[in-house]
């Protein structure tokens, strides 16, 4: 009971973390701690994809080259082999091909990091470009609170004045 709570802990927080996030966004009547609560589920989605991109015992897939220098042919094999296992999900095992090399080796699948890496980045241009807007919709309504901005947005389309 207990080693199956263990070995899906980061699964649990990864539910805890988007339920919280997602509440947040819902109840929340401030666009900041909206902003705050989507930044939290945008989070908990990171985790789940490095959750699952891990292989238990992987090995990040950096070869190395042949002994002697110019021999192509096992740098070649070796690129190959990388190139196929990455292609395949990295979960393959892949053997050496020349005699040195003749253990299996696990490789990890890089690719699901560096898209969260990029995800990052995007997620933190997102962020700056909504705390933008937040600023500007403070300034023309002297307000964050989306119970004021829609009072203010109503009595102007019923009125047709400011204040």
């Amino acid at each position: 009971m207990f080693s199956t709570i263990f070995e899906n802990f980061n699964y649990a927080i990864v539910i805890i973390l988007m339920m919280t996030g997602l509440y947040v966004v819902f109840s929340s009547r401030n666009l900041i701690k909206k902003l705050v609560g989507l930044s939290v589920f945008q989070t908990s989605v990171f985790l789940l994809y490095i959750t699952i991109g891990k292989v238990a015992g992987g090995q990040p897939p950096i070869l190395v080259g042949g002994h002697g220098e110019g021999s192509g042919g096992a740098e070649e094999h070796h690129a190959s082999a990388a190139t196929n296992m990455l292609a395949s999900g990295g979960e393959a095992v892949a053997t050496g091909g020349s005699a040195h090399h003749g253990a299996e080796v696990l490789y990890s699948n890089p690719l699901p990091h560096v898209l969260i890496l990029t995800a990052i980045v995007v997620g933190v241009a997102t962020l700056a470009i909504g705390l933008a807007l937040v600023v500007r919709i403070r300034e023309v309504y002297g307000s964050i609170e989306e119970d004021v901005i829609n009072e203010i947005d109503y009595r102007y389309n019923l009125e047709g004045t400011d204040a």
